[in-house]
């Protein structure tokens, strides 16, 4: 367990989002490397990639429920040095997530197809995305579990074990690839299947070692099989926090699927051109989001501890430094983007929408810094209804102009890209001002623990 409660803030941040920043850097890599084979299968096979990989909201949507109302609970309990309370939390979390994913691979199997013909139009891509998913969906199920003790480690301010071992995971998925996918090495080429098997050993191999690390090391929380009892006061907690979280990512999975959609009548291309740019464009995102996600399990400390002031800072330093990188990143998209796309298909109509998609987009990535900031705050103090509103708020003022856009005659997919950026900047009003709302109402000026007053006279 660390003492987030104590010490600098933006040296806390740093440590804390360092080895998360490291570890979302080889994502990026696995990124880079899962769409750069796929893409050498033609466009079809990128489309089907995207539209699969959309799926994966709706389980960010399931996972973040367990994620943040974890670490949430957890960071407040080691704030107020209620080891009990944080054991009965994990073990509730490790119990959710064990059935949860369990249903999730069977619906997976069951559902795929009917969600894929939903998106697409085009044959070739409902069949590449559905050879995907089919050995894609064991990695989606094994995911609950790894949330679960990465959240709770997370709580207790520990984040280079897991980071360390999820760089492992990827690492093996970045070596299984090529294999895989193109058949380096073994002359069996899978294709796009191999894409999904290899992410799923992966991950597998990733829970191993989680679990192996949490048996051996970790000693704040532990696995005690007789809570896992149902709990239904802690379960409601665990809810209470964690739906609005994952309702953020549901309606990310619904925007995804609303664009995916919409743009059904330009063709594979098309969604393949959007699909490789917003792979791009999430992967940029990674080192800002590592910043964001480190600051609830300081704030949340804090915030349990009632040092109210630092929680506040803690706001105030991570907003910084998110924007700051998001600002750069739009410098990065708007001068090289046709470089960033290039190397991923050879089709000059995909290349040519990822890039123009880049350069538009990226005008929302500092707003987007602040709202993930917002988001983590909301975290921290253990209400996250008003992140859900604040994505509510973009999805319908998204949804419904774009809907009369794509009804009229000129209507052209780069609308679309305008649309989103707009939205974006009314989201970001919208959570600094719910945040500053809450802030208001939990943190009163001026108080903080007897420890907190204490440092600040020396």
């Amino acid at each position: 367990m660390k003492d987030l409660t104590q010490g600098s803030i933006p040296k806390h941040l740093i440590n804390m989002a360092l080895p998360m920043m490291i570890g979302m850097f080889i994502q990026t890599l696995y990124f880079i490397v899962d769409l750069y084979f796929v893409g050498k299968l033609g466009a079809a096979a990128l489309a089907g990639l995207s539209l699969a990989g959309n799926a994966m909201f709706l389980i960010f949507a399931l996972t973040q429920i367990l994620n943040v109302s974890t670490a949430a609970l957890i960071s407040h309990a080691v704030g107020a040095k209620d080891r009990e309370d944080a054991n009965l939390t994990f073990n509730q979390s490790m119990m959710l997530s064990t059935v949860t994913g369990l249903v999730v691979c069977i619906i997976g199997y069951v559902g795929a197809e009917a969600y894929l013909n939903l998106i697409s139009q085009d044959l070739a891509t409902v069949q590449m995305g559905l050879t995907y998913l089919h050995w894609f969906i064991p990695c989606m199920a094994l995911q609950f579990v790894m949330v679960s003790i990465s959240s709770a480690l997370r709580g207790t301010g520990i984040v280079k074990p897991t980071m360390i071992i999820q760089t492992l995971s990827i690492l093996v998925n970045i070596l299984l690839s090529p294999i895989l996918i193109a058949g380096w090495g073994s002359g069996y080429a899978m294709g796009i299947a191999g894409a999904g098997l290899a992410s799923s050993i992966s991950v597998v191999f990733a829970v191993i070692l989680l679990c192996y690390y949490f048996k051996t090391a970790e000693k704040y929380v532990s696995v005690d099989f007789s809570l896992w009892r149902v709990d239904t006061a802690r379960i409601k907690k665990l809810l209470a926090i964690g739906l609005p979280a994952g309702g953020e990512f549901f309606l990310m999975f619904v925007y995804m699927g609303t664009i995916y959609w919409l743009i059904q009548p330009f063709g594979a291309d098309a969604q393949a051109g959007f699909g490789l740019g917003s792979r791009i464009m999430q992967s940029l995102f990674l080192p800002a989001m590592a910043i964001a996600f480190a600051a609830p399990a300081i704030a949340g400390q804090n915030f349990g501890a009632k040092n109210y002031q630092r929680v506040r800072e803690t706001f105030t330093w991570s907003a910084i430094m998110t924007c700051s990188l998001m600002a750069i990143l739009t410098l990065a998209c708007l001068s090289q983007a046709e470089w960033m796309v290039q190397a991923f298909s050879n089709d000059q109509e995909v290349l040519l929408i990822s890039v123009v998609f880049l350069q538009l987009i990226c005008w929302n990535f500092v707003p987007s810094g602040l709202v993930f900031t917002c988001s983590g705050m909301f975290q921290s103090l253990g209400n996250t209804m008003p992140a859900l509103f604040s994505t509510a708020t973009r999805l319908i003022t998204f949804i419904l102009p774009a809907l009369w856009l794509s009804q009229q005659e000129d209507f052209q997919i780069e609308q679309l890209w305008y649309v989103s950026v707009t939205t974006v900047c009314i989201q970001a009003g919208v959570s600094f001002y719910l945040l500053r709302r809450e802030f208001n109402k939990r943190l009163p000026q001026g108080e903080s623990s007897s420890e907190n007053l204490a440092n600040e006279n020396l």
